[in-house]
Order: structure tokens, then sequence, then C-alpha cells
């Protein structure tokens, strides 16, 4: 149930990002958001498990619409590097009050009215979303001139499918499994056919590789995956840690892990505020180090260790993340032009949610089974240890977080038709 939703998501992020691009995302976003809504309304009615696995795949059709587009109408409001910046961390932050209401929400609903009101509550919210967007959003201007590159569509959503299941399906059944091997020999195959094609489409390719070429966003991308990477992956083992070892039920484990969260919604407008004045480069490698000596901090937990242990390592942990997470998505929206905006935050967020599933599955093979409470928690350990072991060990020059560039002013390689060397992350419209 949940893998159909997951996979349906990642497979389809870059398809949605290049059809707002194309279509326009006022469109696109208000269409994700009836498809959500009816895949809600069909999974809170779900008669059996059929019937609700295929609910969830539809509700992963609309999350896929919804997400690139969101992020691509900001950026086309706001052209301006700075306000964009401000603005980015706003979407962050109200995205990040998911974290910490999904588990006490969900819990709370699931204790009393029941499984399918956790589906069937998503109505409203989704009704009073469209209204709101259908009158203050306005539609972007659509790029129909360019054509659209079906089978790098194509391609690429066979990719992200083939590569998120096959390390879903790695972290349960082992690497060696006959389905985990078929699904990378797809990914591999689906990989280097869509670099075949983008090459030869140019600059009408989905991914046009000039694009691909640009420091300021391949270090970006590079730095959202490796942070969804280590932040979901240790946030796995680290819910087994609560509930497995600790015993904590499920509501309760959720309401330990709000320090954890808050300060992520909390800073996440701060850090964009941040971003706006002095560029991505500071702000980035801010969040970047104190997220790993929280995360560093999370080996002192054992099985019978108090809860003042987890709160030093949750605060430091969210308030990395709050100044890091708005630091990337800014950085990767503002290194193309306005007209691939909605490219650029599907890629970004392909990589985000790529980088999770790689995470949570790499983290559940080392932390092992939770029954076996020795195994469980070294790995626990091993697995939060990680991050910090990466980021300290590498002088944070040479990191691929610090190594990322800014565009001046007035959209990165001018006009958008050309490719210029970019000066490093620094103040935006003042990099150098």
């Amino acid at each position: 149930m949940v893998d159909g939703y997951a996979l349906t998501l990642a497979s389809l992020m870059l398809t949605s990002g290049t059809a707002g691009d194309r279509y326009g995302h006022r469109r696109i976003v208000l269409t994700g958001l009836a498809v959500f809504g009816a895949g809600s309304l069909a999974c809170g009615l779900a008669p059996g498990v059929r019937f609700l696995v295929v609910a969830r795949v539809i509700q992963g059709v609309g999350a896929a619409l919804l997400l690139p587009g969101t992020l691509a109408i900001i950026g086309r409001a706001f052209p301006d590097d700075a306000r964009r910046a401000r603005a980015i961390g706003v979407w962050a932050g109200i995205g990040s009050l998911a974290l910490p209401a999904g588990p006490l929400l969900g819990g709370a609903l699931t204790d009393g009215p029941g499984r399918r009101a956790v589906f069937l509550i998503n109505g409203p919210i989704v009704l009073l979303a469209l209204v709101w967007s259908a009158a203050v959003v306005r539609e972007s201007v659509a790029d129909r001139a360019r054509a659209l590159d079906l089978p790098g569509l194509l391609l690429g959503a066979l990719a992200l499918l083939a590569v998120t299941y096959a390390f879903i399906e790695g972290g349960r059944a082992g690497a060696g499994a006959p389905g985990v091997v078929t699904a990378a020999v797809v990914a591999g195959s689906a990989l280097v056919a869509l670099g075949v094609v983008e090459v030869r489409r140019g600059d009408t390719a989905m991914l046009p590789p000039a694009l691909l070429a640009r420091p300021a966003f391949g270090t970006a991308n590079a730095c959202a995956a490796i942070m969804n990477l280590g932040t979901l992956g240790t946030l796995f083992v680290l819910t087994l840690f609560l509930q497995s070892v600790q015993h904590r039920s499920a509501f309760l484990a959720g309401l330990a892990l709000v320090p954890l969260f808050t300060p992520l919604a909390v800073l996440a407008p701060v850090g964009g505020r941040i971003t706006s004045r002095i560029g991505a480069r500071v702000p980035a490698v801010a969040g970047l180090v104190i997220a790993a000596a929280g995360l560093a901090l999370l080996v002192r937990a054992v099985p019978g260790s108090g809860y003042a242990v987890l709160l030093r390592a949750f605060l430091l942990w969210g308030v990395g993340c709050g100044l890091l997470t708005p630091a990337v998505v800014a950085a990767a929206v503002a290194a193309v032009p306005a007209e691939r905006s909605g490219l650029a935050s599907a890629v970004n967020n392909s990589a985000r949610q790529t980088g999770g599933a790689v995470g949570i599955a790499v983290a559940g093979a080392v932390a092992g089974r939770p029954d076996d409470t020795a195994r469980s928690v070294h790995g626990f350990h091993a697995v939060a240890l990680a991050p910090p072991a990466y980021t300290w060990r590498r002088p944070f020059t040479r990191s691929p977080c610090c190594r990322g560039r800014c565009y001046p002013s007035g959209g990165p390689g001018g006009d958008g038709n050309e490719i210029r060397a970019a000066p490093r992350w620094g103040r935006p419209g003042h990099c150098g």
C-alpha cells in the first residue's frame, strides 16, 4: 500500500513538472488537487486491500502533479532571486508542518474514529485548497512552442520507477533477489536509453544536457538527494528504535519526534530569508554541520536512556535541516531559466524522493530486524553516524553541498538560451 504511493510519486515527478512547463502549472496543480482528493476519498471508502492499493496509486498520481507545480508557481511568481528564496523558505516551512502533524493526527484518528478517517479528513482540506488556488493562483505562461519529449518522459518515468522499486524491495528481500536484480537492469537500461535520447534531442529534450551540465543545478540536486538519504534513512530506523526498542506506542513515538520537526517548520522561512540575503552557500554549510552534530548525538541513545538524550539530538538535527532545506531548493530553482522552473522543481523533488528511498532501504538493511535488539541498536547508531562521518571527513570546500554556484540576478545564462560560467554561491545578484 505504501509502496504503491511511493513508486507512483517518484516515477511521475519529472513528467508532471515538464507538463506544467508546457501546459501551465496552475492547471496541473488544480488537476493534482482533484486527483489527490479523489484518491483520498477512495482510500477512505475502500472495501478491501486491493481497492485500497489502487486508491493509494491514484493518490500518488495526484501528489506527483502537485509537488513540482507548487514550487514552479513560486519560481515564476517571484523572478527576483532574493524574493524567491524567501518565498521558498515559507513554502518549505508550511510543508514541514505536516511532519509533526502527520504522526500525531494520524495516531489520534487511528485510535479514535479509525483508519478511514486518516484519508477522509483530506476531503475538506483538498476542497479548500482547490477553491483558494483557483481564485488566487494565476496561470503561468505556457511554453507551448517546446515540443513534448514523449520518449524522454516515458524513459525517465521508467528509470525512476525501477530505481525506487529496486531499493525498496532490496531493503526487504535482499540485493540478490530476482526482482531486485531485474529492476536494477531495467533502471540501468532505461537510464542509458534516456541519455542517448536526450543528447540527440538537444535543447528540446526533457532533460537538456546543457542544463544538467550546469554546476549549480547538479550541485543543488546532489545535495538535496544526500540530505534526504541521510535524514529519511535515520528517521526510519529512529522510529523503529522508539517503538520496538523503547516500546513507545505509535502516538507517543510521534509525540517524541515533535521537537525534531518543529525547528524545521519554524526555521525554514528564516533560512529562506538568510538565503535571500547572503546566498545559499553559508546556510547550506551551516545547516549541514548543525544537522550532522545532532545526528552524531544519537549514538548516546540506548534502550534505557531517557528522553533528554534524544531531545538534544532532535533540536540540533531539526535546526540544521531548517537552514539546509530552503537553501538547496532555492539554488536548484535559481539555476535554470524561468520557463523551465517546473522541470527544475521536478528534478529537485525527484532527487529528494529517490535519495529518501535509497536511505530508507540502506538504513533498514543495516539496522536489521527490530526484534534483535542488540543488532538493531548497533545498526541505528551506524546509520546515524554515517552522515556526520561523511560531512566531517571531507573538507567543506570539497563537499558536494559546498561546491555550489549561483547565478547573478536576471537568470542563469542571461536569457536562458545560452550557458555561461557561473560564480560561486554567494549573495543573490552579487555572486563572486
